[in-house]
């Protein structure tokens, strides 16, 4: 990977383009952006994670408001590798879903994943030639009026042609995303990636303040940064919604206290030390709901198996998307009880605004990210150890002050509706492509930068 990364560097200071040519067709010339854009755009989104099976993410939320508004969406992705992937070669060939909408049925994002060869360490290797080959087709036969890229390999080759063909190309980061690497050595190369792509970018988006922080200490240029935060549903996402058939469905009566949390199961959720701590005394009243799955999901269904926590725990799995709001509803208080970690310094989860949405009261570990974007008087409850979770939800029930931080929480997210969201993403980058005067199309546009 390093390899292939190092001589595409070096090609890139060598040879530039001049002119946004299709290729294959050197005397067309790419003109549907004009200096003033009024147009439906058409994006073409590169991640490297799995469209379909994980998420909604910002991506998903944007991305399909964009194409229900008259833009064309492609997304290029990347599979989701199960375990028996990593002990044989497999090699998956190219697919096309032309219905790839996450949030809106009748969103029309098209899917494209590129052919790639599953098998351990082959796996990522073999991301920037196929995901190359696909994004130079892509530029001529799609001919995106801009490249949106939420990963760093495939980042990195779509940053590439964009330069190549003047194309702009935003970044957008809604993670530290080298450090979801699992390897120390794979993280050490991405990590220079990651930078060569926030450098280099015509535009880096970020979703909090703390990543705006962490795109300058990365060498991101502070006036090339954007925040557009998350958003939330806000008509789906309301105090009104009845959770009592959930409730009633689980054994949940009104003496109960339910502790809920959502998302993809993290080793460092710090679940494992919430339901640990539902084992001491004064705790019969509290009960953990867990709606997600992946990471330590079956580590939990085991413990929620034994005597003392099987009546305690509720592992529900994955649900639709539109079923979601009726389990919140369902929530007494909402959980974020993460390690706090390279990963997590500056992340503020989607569920968060979610569970803000509906009224309730959360409590989080005290992590830069969130404590930055919400303060201390959101309806947020602080702890400094996942440990400390159950503590402070039964302080909170027992001194009735569950409620008055639920009646703070949903005034918080009123402006980040994702109508609103998705005003200021699609305006950006209209704003974006109007900056592409014709004087600078037929300039010669810099390599990448080391």
């Amino acid at each position: 990977m390093l390899q292939y990364i190092l001589g595409r560097l070096k090609e890139s200071h060598v040879s530039n383009i001049t002119k946004r040519l299709c290729i294959g067709c050197p005397k067309a010339t790419l003109t549907r952006i004009t200096s003033q854009h009024d147009k439906n755009m058409r994006i073409l989104a590169v991640q490297e994670t799995d469209w379909l099976k994980r998420g909604p993410h910002q991506q998903h939320h944007l991305l399909d408001r964009m194409a229900l508004r008259g833009h064309e969406v492609r997304v290029i992705d990347y599979e989701y590798m199960q375990k028996a992937d990593l002990h044989r070669l497999v090699i998956r060939e190219r697919e096309v879903y032309p219905e790839a909408n996450k949030i809106f049925n009748d969103a029309d994002v098209t899917l494209i994943r590129p052919r790639a060869i599953k098998g351990a360490l082959i796996s990522t290797l073999s991301i920037p030639y196929y995901h190359a080959k696909e994004i130079k087709r892509q530029i001529r036969e799609f001919q995106p009026d801009v490249i949106v890229a939420f990963g760093i390999l495939n980042a990195y080759v779509g940053l590439e042609q964009a330069k190549k063909y003047d194309i702009p190309f935003v970044y957008y980061l809604i993670d530290h995303l080298h450090t979801l690497l699992p390897k120390r050595s794979m993280r050490i190369v991405a990590k220079q990636v990651e930078k060569l792509n926030i450098r280099n970018a015509d535009n880096v988006f970020v979703i909090n303040k703390g990543l705006r922080d962490y795109v300058i200490q990365m060498g991101g240029k502070p006036n090339n940064i954007s925040i557009i935060t998350a958003g939330v549903d806000l008509e789906r996402f309301h105090p009104s919604v009845d959770g009592s058939a959930i409730r009633s469905a689980n054994g949940i009566t009104e003496d109960d206290t339910l502790l809920f949390f959502m998302g993809h199961l993290y080793p460092f959720s710090g679940l494992k030390e919430v339901v640990e701590s539902l084992r001491a005394p004064g705790t019969s009243h509290m009960k953990l709901m867990v709606l997600g799955d992946g990471g330590i999901y079956h580590e939990l269904l085991g413990m929620s198996s034994e005597t003392e926590l099987h009546d305690k725990m509720i592992m529900v799995g994955k649900v639709p998307f539109d079923d979601v709001p009726r389990y919140l509803a369902a929530a007494d208080i909402c959980l974020l009880p993460a390690y706090r970690n390279a990963t997590m310094e500056n992340i503020v989860p989607i569920k968060m605004y979610e569970y803000l949405a509906m009224g309730k009261p959360i409590i989080a570990t005290r992590l830069p990210g969130i404590v930055k974007e919400f303060g201390y008087k959101s309806g947020v409850s602080y702890v400094d150890r996942a440990e400390d979770v159950v503590r402070v939800a039964n302080e909170l029930v027992t001194t009735g002050n569950s409620a008055k931080e639920g009646e703070k929480a949903r005034s918080i997210v009123e402006g980040h509706d994702w109508k609103v969201i998705c005003d200021i993403f699609e305006r950006s980058l209209i704003d974006i492509l109007n900056s592409f005067t014709s004087a600078q199309r037929g300039k010669l546009r810099s390599g990448i930068r080391c």
